[in-house]
Protein backbone atom coordinates (compact mmCIF):
# COMPACT_ATOMS: atom_id res chain seq x y z
CA UNK A 1 0.00 0.00 0.00
CA UNK A 2 0.90 3.44 -0.81
CA UNK A 3 2.18 5.30 2.80
CA UNK A 4 0.33 8.46 2.32
CA UNK A 5 2.16 10.63 4.17
CA UNK A 6 5.32 9.90 2.20
CA UNK A 7 3.90 9.66 -0.78
CA UNK A 8 2.17 13.57 -0.37
CA UNK A 9 5.60 14.84 0.78
CA UNK A 10 7.50 13.51 -1.92
CA UNK A 11 5.04 14.32 -4.57
CA UNK A 12 1.87 16.50 -4.16
CA UNK A 13 4.18 19.37 -1.91
CA UNK A 14 5.94 19.35 -5.65
CA UNK A 15 2.80 19.80 -6.92
CA UNK A 16 0.75 22.42 -5.01
CA UNK A 17 -1.55 23.81 -7.43
CA UNK A 18 -3.26 20.35 -8.41
CA UNK A 19 -3.32 19.64 -4.70
CA UNK A 20 -5.15 22.63 -4.58
CA UNK A 21 -7.50 21.92 -7.14
CA UNK A 22 -8.56 18.80 -5.14
CA UNK A 23 -10.42 20.99 -2.68
CA UNK A 24 -13.69 21.60 -2.27
CA UNK A 25 -13.03 24.99 -0.61
CA UNK A 26 -14.12 27.81 -2.86
CA UNK A 27 -11.04 29.77 -2.29
CA UNK A 28 -9.46 26.81 -4.35
CA UNK A 29 -12.13 27.32 -7.03
CA UNK A 30 -12.87 29.41 -10.32
CA UNK A 31 -16.11 31.81 -9.02
CA UNK A 32 -18.55 29.97 -10.87
CA UNK A 33 -21.00 33.00 -10.29
CA UNK A 34 -18.91 34.56 -13.26
CA UNK A 35 -20.37 31.89 -15.60
CA UNK A 36 -23.87 31.74 -14.49
CA UNK A 37 -25.31 34.01 -17.44
CA UNK A 38 -24.03 31.04 -19.75
CA UNK A 39 -26.31 28.49 -17.97
CA UNK A 40 -29.40 29.29 -20.32
CA UNK A 41 -27.91 27.24 -23.01
CA UNK A 42 -28.96 23.81 -23.36
CA UNK A 43 -26.53 23.01 -26.09
CA UNK A 44 -22.78 23.25 -25.65
CA UNK A 45 -20.05 22.45 -28.16
CA UNK A 46 -16.86 21.79 -26.43
CA UNK A 47 -13.39 22.35 -28.37
CA UNK A 48 -10.47 20.80 -27.20
CA UNK A 49 -7.91 18.27 -27.50
CA UNK A 50 -6.65 15.39 -25.28
CA UNK A 51 -6.34 16.02 -21.40
CA UNK A 52 -7.67 19.63 -21.98
CA UNK A 53 -11.45 17.39 -23.29
CA UNK A 54 -11.28 14.15 -22.01
CA UNK A 55 -12.27 14.82 -18.82
CA UNK A 56 -15.30 16.88 -19.08
CA UNK A 57 -16.38 14.33 -21.47
CA UNK A 58 -15.96 11.32 -19.20
CA UNK A 59 -18.11 13.47 -16.90
CA UNK A 60 -20.73 13.69 -18.92
CA UNK A 61 -20.65 10.09 -20.07
CA UNK A 62 -20.74 8.78 -16.54
CA UNK A 63 -23.43 11.21 -15.35
CA UNK A 64 -25.59 11.68 -18.38
CA UNK A 65 -28.66 10.60 -16.63
CA UNK A 66 -28.33 13.52 -14.10
CA UNK A 67 -27.49 16.05 -17.32
CA UNK A 68 -30.34 17.81 -19.13
CA UNK A 69 -28.43 19.18 -21.60
CA UNK A 70 -26.62 18.25 -24.85
CA UNK A 71 -22.70 18.62 -24.88
CA UNK A 72 -20.95 17.78 -28.37
CA UNK A 73 -17.35 17.40 -27.95
CA UNK A 74 -15.02 18.19 -31.02
CA UNK A 75 -11.52 16.13 -30.32
CA UNK A 76 -10.68 15.38 -33.58
CA UNK A 77 -10.23 16.99 -37.43
CA UNK A 78 -13.46 15.19 -38.10
CA UNK A 79 -14.63 17.28 -40.97
CA UNK A 80 -18.06 15.02 -40.95
CA UNK A 81 -19.00 15.62 -37.64
CA UNK A 82 -18.23 19.62 -37.82
CA UNK A 83 -20.49 19.39 -40.97
CA UNK A 84 -23.27 17.25 -38.76
CA UNK A 85 -23.96 19.91 -36.27
CA UNK A 86 -27.05 21.92 -37.63
CA UNK A 87 -25.60 25.01 -35.94
CA UNK A 88 -27.51 27.29 -38.75
CA UNK A 89 -31.28 27.74 -37.85
CA UNK A 90 -30.63 28.29 -34.23
CA UNK A 91 -26.75 29.68 -33.66
CA UNK A 92 -27.67 32.10 -30.69
CA UNK A 93 -28.62 28.59 -28.95
CA UNK A 94 -25.03 27.33 -29.13
CA UNK A 95 -22.54 27.96 -26.44
CA UNK A 96 -18.88 26.84 -27.28
CA UNK A 97 -16.41 26.28 -24.51
CA UNK A 98 -12.53 26.33 -26.48
CA UNK A 99 -9.75 25.02 -24.37
CA UNK A 100 -6.13 24.86 -24.88
CA UNK A 101 -3.56 25.30 -21.90
CA UNK A 102 -0.80 26.80 -24.22
CA UNK A 103 -3.17 28.58 -26.45
CA UNK A 104 -1.79 26.94 -29.80
CA UNK A 105 -2.94 23.47 -30.23
CA UNK A 106 -3.30 23.23 -33.87
CA UNK A 107 -6.68 21.23 -34.04
CA UNK A 108 -8.51 23.04 -31.37
CA UNK A 109 -8.03 26.20 -33.26
CA UNK A 110 -8.75 24.72 -36.88
CA UNK A 111 -11.85 23.59 -35.07
CA UNK A 112 -12.62 26.94 -33.84
CA UNK A 113 -12.19 28.84 -37.39
CA UNK A 114 -14.90 26.37 -38.75
CA UNK A 115 -17.73 28.06 -36.58
CA UNK A 116 -15.63 32.08 -36.76
CA UNK A 117 -19.61 33.30 -37.87
CA UNK A 118 -21.51 31.54 -34.92
CA UNK A 119 -18.71 32.94 -32.35
CA UNK A 120 -20.07 36.05 -30.27
CA UNK A 121 -19.45 37.60 -27.53
CA UNK A 122 -21.95 36.62 -25.72
CA UNK A 123 -21.64 32.82 -26.54
CA UNK A 124 -18.40 32.00 -25.88
CA UNK A 125 -15.55 31.01 -23.16
CA UNK A 126 -11.85 30.59 -23.89
CA UNK A 127 -9.63 28.29 -21.31
CA UNK A 128 -5.98 29.21 -21.58
CA UNK A 129 -2.82 30.54 -20.54
CA UNK A 130 -3.00 33.97 -20.00
CA UNK A 131 -0.18 34.83 -21.54
CA UNK A 132 1.36 35.95 -25.58
CA UNK A 133 -1.03 32.87 -27.66
CA UNK A 134 -3.53 32.42 -30.33
CA UNK A 135 -6.34 31.85 -28.02
CA UNK A 136 -5.79 34.30 -25.51
CA UNK A 137 -5.20 37.14 -28.12
CA UNK A 138 -8.42 35.81 -29.68
CA UNK A 139 -10.44 36.48 -26.22
CA UNK A 140 -8.95 40.03 -25.98
CA UNK A 141 -9.49 40.91 -29.55
CA UNK A 142 -13.15 39.42 -29.62
CA UNK A 143 -13.89 40.23 -25.93
CA UNK A 144 -14.77 36.95 -25.81
CA UNK A 145 -15.16 35.64 -21.59
CA UNK A 146 -11.45 34.43 -20.65
CA UNK A 147 -10.88 31.76 -17.78
CA UNK A 148 -7.19 31.33 -17.03
CA UNK A 149 -5.68 27.82 -17.24
CA UNK A 150 -3.49 27.05 -14.59
CA UNK A 151 0.00 27.21 -15.51
CA UNK A 152 0.93 24.02 -13.34
CA UNK A 153 -1.61 22.03 -13.96
CA UNK A 154 -1.14 19.76 -17.63
CA UNK A 155 -4.00 18.76 -19.37
CA UNK A 156 -4.41 15.39 -18.65
CA UNK A 157 -4.45 16.55 -14.59
CA UNK A 158 -6.58 18.98 -14.86
CA UNK A 159 -10.25 17.67 -14.26
CA UNK A 160 -10.03 18.84 -10.48
CA UNK A 161 -9.36 22.53 -12.04
CA UNK A 162 -11.30 25.07 -14.29
CA UNK A 163 -10.69 22.93 -17.41
CA UNK A 164 -13.20 20.56 -15.95
CA UNK A 165 -15.37 21.76 -13.37
CA UNK A 166 -16.18 24.91 -15.64
CA UNK A 167 -18.03 22.37 -17.99
CA UNK A 168 -19.27 20.48 -15.02
CA UNK A 169 -20.99 23.64 -13.30
CA UNK A 170 -22.70 23.94 -17.18
CA UNK A 171 -23.69 20.54 -16.92
CA UNK A 172 -25.50 21.48 -13.87
CA UNK A 173 -23.50 19.57 -11.91
CA UNK A 174 -21.95 20.65 -8.51
CA UNK A 175 -18.60 20.94 -8.77
CA UNK A 176 -18.37 21.40 -5.16
CA UNK A 177 -20.17 18.38 -4.63
CA UNK A 178 -17.77 16.17 -7.51
CA UNK A 179 -14.74 17.58 -5.03
CA UNK A 180 -16.61 17.14 -1.46
CA UNK A 181 -14.78 14.11 0.13
CA UNK A 182 -11.54 14.11 -2.64
CA UNK A 183 -9.28 14.54 -0.05
CA UNK A 184 -10.71 12.40 3.19
CA UNK A 185 -10.77 9.64 -0.34
CA UNK A 186 -6.89 10.54 -0.77
CA UNK A 187 -5.90 10.26 2.71
CA UNK A 188 -7.17 6.86 2.94
CA UNK A 189 -4.43 4.32 2.28
CA UNK A 190 -6.70 1.23 1.61
CA UNK A 191 -7.59 2.85 -1.65
CA UNK A 192 -4.54 2.76 -3.88
CA UNK A 193 -2.69 -0.42 -3.95
CA UNK A 194 0.43 0.42 -6.15
CA UNK A 195 3.45 -0.24 -4.49
CA UNK A 196 6.91 -0.15 -5.28
CA UNK A 197 6.73 -4.47 -4.91
CA UNK A 198 3.77 -4.28 -7.23
CA UNK A 199 5.27 -2.46 -9.69
CA UNK A 200 9.00 -4.32 -9.75
CA UNK A 201 6.27 -7.56 -10.07
CA UNK A 202 4.79 -5.87 -13.39
CA UNK A 203 8.11 -5.68 -14.96
CA UNK A 204 9.77 -8.83 -13.93
CA UNK A 205 6.46 -10.23 -15.53
CA UNK A 206 7.37 -8.23 -18.69
CA UNK A 207 4.21 -6.87 -18.59
CA UNK A 208 3.80 -4.69 -21.73
CA UNK A 209 -0.46 -3.59 -21.47
CA UNK A 210 -2.84 -2.91 -19.86
CA UNK A 211 -5.78 -3.95 -20.44
CA UNK A 212 -8.53 -2.18 -19.82
CA UNK A 213 -11.71 -4.88 -19.74
CA UNK A 214 -14.94 -3.36 -19.74
CA UNK A 215 -18.35 -3.88 -18.83
CA UNK A 216 -20.02 -0.65 -18.38
CA UNK A 217 -20.65 1.79 -21.44
CA UNK A 218 -20.36 4.20 -19.40
CA UNK A 219 -16.94 4.20 -18.68
CA UNK A 220 -16.14 4.18 -22.36
CA UNK A 221 -15.06 7.83 -21.90
CA UNK A 222 -13.36 7.65 -19.02
CA UNK A 223 -10.71 5.13 -20.08
CA UNK A 224 -10.24 7.00 -23.03
CA UNK A 225 -9.07 9.79 -20.54
CA UNK A 226 -7.35 7.37 -18.60
CA UNK A 227 -5.53 5.62 -21.70
CA UNK A 228 -4.21 9.23 -22.29
CA UNK A 229 -3.00 9.50 -18.57
CA UNK A 230 -1.16 6.52 -17.98
CA UNK A 231 0.43 6.43 -21.94
CA UNK A 232 2.01 10.37 -21.67
CA UNK A 233 2.85 9.66 -18.02
CA UNK A 234 4.82 6.12 -18.03
CA UNK A 235 5.85 6.30 -21.78
CA UNK A 236 8.98 7.39 -22.07
CA UNK A 237 12.68 6.39 -21.67
CA UNK A 238 11.34 3.00 -23.25
CA UNK A 239 9.35 2.37 -20.55
CA UNK A 240 5.87 2.17 -19.93
CA UNK A 241 2.78 0.16 -20.70
CA UNK A 242 0.20 0.16 -23.78
CA UNK A 243 -3.38 1.13 -21.94
CA UNK A 244 -5.67 -0.68 -24.31
CA UNK A 245 -9.52 -0.24 -24.17
CA UNK A 246 -12.06 -3.40 -24.75
CA UNK A 247 -15.42 -3.80 -24.75
CA UNK A 248 -17.26 -6.54 -22.64
CA UNK A 249 -18.87 -8.51 -23.63
CA UNK A 250 -18.08 -7.62 -26.98
CA UNK A 251 -14.87 -8.30 -26.99
CA UNK A 252 -15.35 -11.98 -26.03
CA UNK A 253 -16.22 -12.66 -29.50
CA UNK A 254 -13.76 -10.90 -31.04
CA UNK A 255 -9.90 -10.33 -28.61
CA UNK A 256 -10.44 -13.05 -25.89
CA UNK A 257 -8.43 -15.70 -27.89
CA UNK A 258 -5.73 -13.79 -28.04
CA UNK A 259 -6.16 -12.42 -24.23
CA UNK A 260 -6.43 -15.97 -22.71
CA UNK A 261 -4.20 -17.82 -25.00
CA UNK A 262 -1.99 -15.44 -26.74
CA UNK A 263 1.31 -14.18 -24.96
CA UNK A 264 1.29 -13.64 -21.02
CA UNK A 265 2.34 -9.90 -21.13
CA UNK A 266 -0.71 -8.42 -19.98
CA UNK A 267 -2.04 -7.03 -17.00
CA UNK A 268 -6.08 -6.57 -16.59
CA UNK A 269 -8.46 -3.74 -15.21
CA UNK A 270 -11.74 -5.49 -14.87
CA UNK A 271 -14.99 -3.02 -14.63
CA UNK A 272 -18.13 -4.21 -13.59
CA UNK A 273 -21.35 -2.50 -12.41
CA UNK A 274 -24.39 -3.66 -10.23
CA UNK A 275 -27.29 -1.56 -12.38
CA UNK A 276 -31.24 -1.81 -11.86
CA UNK A 277 -32.57 -3.59 -15.49
CA UNK A 278 -35.66 -4.27 -15.32
CA UNK A 279 -35.89 -5.92 -18.76
CA UNK A 280 -35.63 -9.55 -18.09
CA UNK A 281 -35.37 -11.96 -21.31
CA UNK A 282 -38.03 -14.40 -22.45
CA UNK A 283 -36.67 -17.76 -24.10
CA UNK A 284 -39.84 -19.27 -24.73
CA UNK A 285 -40.01 -18.85 -28.35
CA UNK A 286 -35.78 -19.72 -28.70
CA UNK A 287 -36.51 -23.17 -27.39
CA UNK A 288 -35.29 -25.61 -24.80
CA UNK A 289 -31.22 -25.09 -25.84
CA UNK A 290 -31.74 -21.50 -24.06
CA UNK A 291 -33.60 -22.08 -21.30
CA UNK A 292 -30.66 -20.93 -18.98
CA UNK A 293 -31.20 -17.81 -20.25
CA UNK A 294 -35.19 -16.74 -19.43
CA UNK A 295 -36.34 -14.22 -16.84
CA UNK A 296 -32.74 -13.11 -16.73
CA UNK A 297 -32.02 -9.69 -17.15
CA UNK A 298 -28.81 -7.85 -19.74
CA UNK A 299 -27.07 -7.07 -16.03
CA UNK A 300 -27.48 -10.72 -14.44
CA UNK A 301 -26.19 -11.96 -17.81
CA UNK A 302 -23.22 -9.59 -18.18
CA UNK A 303 -22.12 -10.13 -14.14
CA UNK A 304 -21.98 -14.07 -15.05
CA UNK A 305 -20.08 -13.36 -17.97
CA UNK A 306 -17.16 -11.19 -16.19
CA UNK A 307 -17.59 -13.97 -13.64
CA UNK A 308 -16.52 -16.61 -15.77
CA UNK A 309 -13.94 -14.68 -17.21
CA UNK A 310 -12.29 -14.07 -14.41
CA UNK A 311 -12.06 -17.34 -13.36
CA UNK A 312 -10.58 -18.03 -16.07
CA UNK A 313 -7.61 -15.31 -15.90
CA UNK A 314 -7.26 -17.28 -12.52
CA UNK A 315 -6.60 -20.42 -14.22
CA UNK A 316 -4.28 -19.21 -16.52
CA UNK A 317 -2.55 -17.39 -14.09
CA UNK A 318 -3.15 -14.08 -15.89
CA UNK A 319 -2.58 -11.13 -13.55
CA UNK A 320 -5.91 -8.59 -12.75
CA UNK A 321 -7.58 -6.58 -10.70
CA UNK A 322 -11.23 -5.07 -10.22
CA UNK A 323 -13.35 -2.39 -10.32
CA UNK A 324 -17.37 -3.09 -8.98
CA UNK A 325 -19.12 0.32 -9.64
CA UNK A 326 -21.70 0.31 -7.19
CA UNK A 327 -23.27 4.24 -7.39
CA UNK A 328 -23.33 6.65 -11.04
CA UNK A 329 -22.92 9.49 -9.02
CA UNK A 330 -20.51 12.87 -8.32
CA UNK A 331 -18.49 10.97 -6.11
CA UNK A 332 -17.99 7.42 -7.61
CA UNK A 333 -16.51 8.93 -10.59
CA UNK A 334 -14.29 11.74 -9.13
CA UNK A 335 -12.91 9.03 -6.73
CA UNK A 336 -12.20 7.15 -9.99
CA UNK A 337 -10.25 9.76 -11.51
CA UNK A 338 -7.98 11.08 -8.16
CA UNK A 339 -7.22 7.03 -8.16
CA UNK A 340 -5.54 7.06 -11.40
CA UNK A 341 -4.45 9.65 -11.25
CA UNK A 342 -2.34 9.36 -7.82
CA UNK A 343 -1.66 6.04 -8.79
CA UNK A 344 -0.13 7.00 -11.96
CA UNK A 345 2.07 10.04 -10.75
CA UNK A 346 3.26 7.48 -8.00
CA UNK A 347 4.29 4.62 -10.78
CA UNK A 348 6.07 7.30 -12.33
CA UNK A 349 7.97 8.10 -9.65
CA UNK A 350 8.84 4.16 -9.08
CA UNK A 351 10.01 3.70 -12.68
CA UNK A 352 11.70 6.85 -12.47
CA UNK A 353 9.87 9.12 -15.19
CA UNK A 354 8.79 12.55 -15.51
CA UNK A 355 5.33 12.02 -15.55
CA UNK A 356 4.00 15.43 -15.98
CA UNK A 357 6.24 15.92 -19.72
CA UNK A 358 5.49 14.49 -23.17
CA UNK A 359 9.21 15.36 -24.78
CA UNK A 360 8.15 12.90 -28.10
CA UNK A 361 5.09 14.54 -28.48
CA UNK A 362 6.73 18.25 -29.00
CA UNK A 363 9.14 16.66 -31.16
CA UNK A 364 5.82 15.63 -33.87
CA UNK A 365 4.53 19.41 -32.84
CA UNK A 366 7.40 20.68 -34.53
CA UNK A 367 7.35 18.85 -37.19
CA UNK A 368 4.50 19.43 -38.43
CA UNK A 369 4.51 22.35 -38.00
CA UNK A 370 8.09 23.03 -40.03
CA UNK A 371 5.88 20.67 -42.72
CA UNK A 372 3.29 23.33 -42.89
CA UNK A 373 5.38 26.13 -43.30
Amino acid sequence: MIKTDNFKDKILNKNPSLLRSLSAKKSNNFNFNKIKKFKKFKTVVIIGMGGSILGSKALYSFLKHKIKKNFIFIDNLDFKLLKSIDIKKNPSKFLFIIISKSGNTTETILNTGYYKNYLKKNNVIIISEKKNNTLFNLAKKKDYFFIKHNHNIGGRYSIFSEVGMVPAYLMGLNPYKIKKKLLQFYKNKKNFIISKKNTKKLYQKKIKALVFFNYVPQLDDFLFWSQQLLAESLGKNKKGFIPIISNAPKDHHSLMQLYLDGPKDKFFYVFSSKQKNYFKFNSKIFGEKVKFLNKKSYDHIKNSQKKAFIEVLKTCKIPYREFKINAFDEKTIADLFLLFIFETIYMAKLMKVNAFDQPAVEKVKILTKKFLI
